[in-house]
């Protein structure tokens, strides 16, 4: 590449759109310390605040998704829908990318829209194994499509896709010898198991609910809790800080000690949620969110449990089979390796490096036959 590149990033609405983003902006940085980067989100989501407090800036569209029940939010969408293609255009129009990346949410879909008319080049990183309607909208006019699963074809023009998985925190790469670390940053005893809940940034109304109602369970077992309950929940559930063994988290800042220092790990499936934990490669049991677009989540997870990585229990069945899962996954040491063995094969921990890659090659193929 024969300049400092100007790029735009559009990902939001949750973590699992942003920090993949974020993660993609820092190569750039860390190739181009030069390069001008720009992100795109959706007014009013989290975005607004995270990509700041990574040191980007970022503009703001008005956009929202529609509702499943008739709300004004969806009477507005038209008009969202036009004015965020309008301001895009004046973003584009304005800063001159090399590229447009999106990584899902909202906000992308319009971006990348206006890209594609002012024959700008695109690429999608699509973390789910089932994408969302905004991705596949756009899957037409992309140039790259990164896909962290296989047979994405079903969804996606074949010649486009790139397996390069998804961008995790490069200091998950190695947690195995921090594991003494996380002990003392914990207070944890090591003399007794530890199980990691984690639900998203968020947090995930049936996991807290489990998770309080077992309490007595992991007390009786000497099972120690590291509990991240999310934000919209932390009110209700730090009174039980106050217990024996149970620390309650609204979030997790040193997620790689929170990982090293577990034995078995209880998660949500978003799609960063389980590129993290495959290359972490704990015992892990999945309980997936129901409430996510195309039950995405249960499809994330399967991907990991089809390749005996993982166990998985739906929601409905946590009342019947919690119990004995998670005893068996603390207890047997058979399964505890088997699991661990298969779910780190299914691990790609340079995803960022080779998104990049991708980026960087379209960007010297658009240079080139722009100066033929």
């Amino acid at each position: 590449m024969s300049k400092q590149p100007r790029i735009i990033l559009s990902g939001g609405g949750t973590g699992g759109h942003i920090y993949p983003a974020i993660s993609i902006a820092n190569e750039l940085r860390d190739r181009y310390p030069e390069s001008s980067i720009l992100f795109v989100g959706a007014k009013d989501r989290m975005e607004m605040q995270k990509v700041p407090q990574a040191g980007y800036k970022i503009e703001g569209l008005w956009i929202s998704g529609i509702q499943r029940k008739l709300t004004l939010s969806n009477l507005l969408f038209p008009i969202k829908l036009l004015s965020s293609l309008w301001k895009s255009k004046k973003i584009i129009k304005a800063f001159k990318p090399d590229v447009v990346i999106g990584t899902g949410g909202f906000a992308s879909g319009p971006l990348l829209k206006m890209a594609n008319s002012a024959k700008i080049p695109t690429v999608i990183q699509e973390q789910n194994s089932f994408p969302g309607i905004t991705n596949k909208w756009l899957a037409k006019g992309a140039d790259k499509i990164c896909v962290a699963y296989d047979d994405m074809e079903r969804f996606f023009p074949k010649d486009k896709i790139i397996k390069t998985g998804n961008p995790v925190r490069q200091d998950l790469l190695e947690i195995n010898s921090k594991r003494d670390k996380a002990i003392s940053k914990y207070d944890l005893d090591t003399e007794k198991k530890t199980v990691l809940i984690i639900g998203g940034s968020l947090g995930a109304r049936r996991i807290n609910q489990l998770v309080a109602q077992e309490l007595d369970f992991f007390s009786k077992k000497e099972i120690q809790l590291i509990w991240q309950c999310g934000a919209l929940y932390y009110d209700e559930y730090k009174k039980y800080t106050e217990k024996k063994d149970v620390q309650v988290h609204e979030f997790l800042d040193t997620m790689d000690l929170a990982y090293a220092a577990a034995d078995v790990i209880i998660s949500r499936a978003g799609a960063s949620s389980v590129s993290e934990l495959c290359i972490v490669a704990k015992p892990t049991l999945f309980i997936p969110s129901p409430n996510v677009a195309e039950d995405h989540q249960t499809k994330n997870a399967n991907a990991v449990v089809s390749n005996k990585g993982a166990k998985m229990l739906k929601e409905e069945e946590l009342e019947e089979r919690f119990q004995k899962t998670i005893t068996q996954l603390l207890t047997s040491e058979a399964m505890q390796i088997k699991l661990t063995h298969s779910i780190k094969k299914m691990a790609l921990p340079n995803a960022t490096k080779d998104i990049v890659n991708e980026i960087e090659q379209l960007i010297n193929q658009y240079e080139i036959a722009y100066n033929e």
